[in-house]
């Protein structure tokens, strides 16, 4: 009995491993049919098993199409049976996708995150305008709070004013106008209360699931 024991090191390496060894094998014995209408049943009822496998996917659009794609797939492409689908081609499944081309930004001020720049951007696309000052300032706040947040230290209005300007190709000066960003104690206390609000939330979320005696 011990001479009959398969191991998985001396078999052959399963295709599509979520399916197991049991419907490889009826793959194979597919395969090897010589008799297509023979085989057509076979490959039928094979797909009505690999179906029962996930039931939750049987009202899925396209799933029995992907079934019949997975089975030639299984069978390395050999088994030769009338599928309802055009057959998949090993040229443009092991075809490599084309490299992405990841944006390559290195700002000189990372501590103020993309999305600021994202942000100046819009600000100059807009014409002149009370809401386009309003914005202005908005960013320039919110730049004054996220250097606030990694220099842990205070920021004069002057260096967002000027960061401000060098982001914007020098569109955007603040530092013309006599307005005051917010002070650098609030932004933190604001910062401070929202962590807070989120750190009760975590807890009230904790103790909800303790037992109580």
């Amino acid at each position: 009995m011990i001479e009959n024991i398969e191991y998985n090191t001396a078999r052959t390496k399963l295709i599509i491993p979520e399916y197991g060894r049991h419907i490889q094998k009826m793959v194979d014995y597919a395969v090897s049919i010589e008799n297509k209408e023979e085989r057509n049943k076979v490959a039928q009822a094979i797909i009505g098993v690999m179906g029962n496998l996930n039931p939750h996917l049987r009202d899925v659009p396209d799933f029995q199409h992907k079934l019949w794609d997975q089975i030639f797939i299984m069978s390395d492409f050999k088994l030769d049976v009338d599928s309802p689908y055009p057959r998949p081609v090993r040229e443009v499944l092991e075809q490599r996708p084309d490299r992405l081309n990841y944006p390559q930004n290195h700002p000189k001020y990372r501590f103020y995150g993309n999305n600021i720049k994202k942000m100046i951007d819009v600000a100059n696309s807009w014409e002149e305008g009370d809401l386009k000052q309003a914005l202005k300032y908005t960013i320039a706040n919110h730049m004054k709070k996220s250097y606030l947040n990694w220099n842990k230290d205070t920021v004069e209005d002057d260096v967002i004013f000027q960061h401000l300007n060098e982001l914007s190709g020098g569109r955007i000066n603040l530092a013309q106008l006599d307005e005051d960003l917010t002070n650098s104690s609030d932004l933190m206390r604001a910062k401070s209360k929202t962590n807070n609000r989120n750190n009760g939330k975590k807890n009230y979320r904790n103790n909800r699931n303790k037992k109580r005696y």
